[in-house]
């Protein structure tokens, strides 16, 4: 079963929204912080490619 369009939209607003979470904490310096994040995200994409 696939994602609606408006479905997709609401994942790619999550998605961006959580980067920008993690370039706001390299642009403060928080390198482990924006680390984290990322790697969050990836396993995020990684499971949701898996489901």
């Amino acid at each position: 079963m696939g994602q609606t369009d408006k479905q997709f939209g609401g994942f790619l607003r999550m998605l961006i929204a959580r980067m920008k979470g993690a370039v706001d904490a390299l642009e403060k310096g928080g390198q482990q912080e924006a680390l984290d994040l990322m790697r969050g995200i990836l396993t995020d994409l990684q499971n949701t490619l898996e489901d």
